[in-house]
């Protein structure tokens, strides 16, 4: 998992894989902000844009996710402020609704009674990287008050790194 802001300089980038740069640039130049919310083909199947607008919810209404076949770039890019939940997946997770499958490339997961979830506070142009090892949960309400976001998640392909 990696975490930052998009108003970083591009040089501090330097040790992630390159399409993960490459996601980060297309996020710090704006553009996707602008977008309606939907899915977007930036680079066939290698890249994957979703524009997300939703409401934060309470932890205990969501549930941990991961993937296999990408990486998920999160971006804040309007409202909040929002939580994301991570922990390592230490391969003692129960599955409730395995899409690995699918072109979804999802899995939801019971909540773990031993992980220890760390959260990542997301103010707008944040941005969290999670790789297929690690299990997360959006959009977590902060404090008693659930606020409307607009993500951005950009899907790397795993095997384009």
């Amino acid at each position: 998992m990696l975490c930052g802001n998009v108003s970083e300089t591009p040089a501090q980038w330097s040790l992630y894989p390159e399409p993960v740069r490459r996601a980060l640039g297309i996020l710090a130049s704006g553009a996707p902000a602008a977008c309606d919310p939907g899915v977007y083909h930036l680079a066939g199947d290698d890249m994957i844009m979703q524009v997300i607008s939703q409401d934060t919810k309470p932890r205990r209404e969501l549930r941990p996710e991961s993937h296999r076949r990408y990486i998920d770039v999160q971006f804040l890019a309007a409202g909040g402020p929002e939580e994301i939940g991570w922990y390592p997946d230490l391969g003692d997770n129960t599955a409730v609704e395995n899409l690995l499958d699918t072109p979804r490339d999802i899995c939801f997961w019971t909540e773990s009674k031993t992980a220890l979830e760390s959260r990542i506070r997301m103010a707008q142009g944040g941005y969290a990287v999670f790789f297929p090892w690690d299990l997360h949960i959006p959009a977590i309400q902060v404090g008693g008050e659930a606020a409307h976001i607009k993500k951005i998640v950009i899907k790397v392909a795993l095997s384009s790194c």
